[in-house]
């Protein structure tokens, strides 16, 4: 059985050890540039700060992918503009439940906390282009593929080709709207 919540304090340590416990090959493969990497109490700093501020206020936002209750993984937006758009990564912490073909499950359980919560209008999702499982996962959960290019997608990765996906406010309502 799987489920999805939003960050709790108690989910910021087992979060932080997916980054600082990751072999440097899984991590670049992710497209994440090691030298820009924050300090583990940097990164933690930036995690806390959304167990206390409002919607409105968030600068990043994450869910918590939940299997039988345990913590496995997350899905996170940043570059937020409230009520208008923000980017979506997804992570699944465990090397042995990767490629199971769990993650669009959990995307669609996400997927209505940053639309409803956030107010968006649009979700996007800019994963590195020559990491595949982001790129077969988003379609299954609903986005839509809009273009390849090369951009540096976040504060800690390099630049890198890139596959831009979106889901828009009408497709989320046509989605999760059916849905009983």
């Amino acid at each position: 059985m799987i489920s999805v919540r939003e960050l709790q304090q108690n989910d910021i340590e087992p979060l932080l050890d997916c980054w600082f416990t990751a072999d440097d090959e899984f991590l670049i493969g992710m497209g994440v540039d090691l030298s820009k990497m924050p300090k583990r109490e940097e990164f933690k700093k930036i995690l806390e700060a959304q167990l206390t501020q409002s919607y409105t206020e968030k600068q990043s936002y994450c869910t918590i992918w939940l299997m039988a209750d345990k913590p496995i993984g997350h899905c996170n937006v940043g570059k937020i503009i409230y009520g208008e758009e923000a980017y979506m990564h997804l992570h699944m912490w465990k090397r042995d439940i990767r490629q199971k073909g769990l993650g669009a499950g959990f995307v669609k359980q996400s997927i209505p906390f940053f639309f409803e919560n956030l107010k968006l209008k649009k979700l996007y999702s800019e994963p590195y282009a020559l990491n595949p499982a982001p790129n077969k996962t988003l379609p299954k959960a609903g986005f839509e593929f809009v273009k390849e290019y090369i951009t540096i997608p976040g504060f800690i990765n390099f630049e890198q080709p890139v596959k831009r996906w979106v889901m828009t406010y009408e497709k989320f309502i046509r989605i999760f709207s059916n849905k009983s």
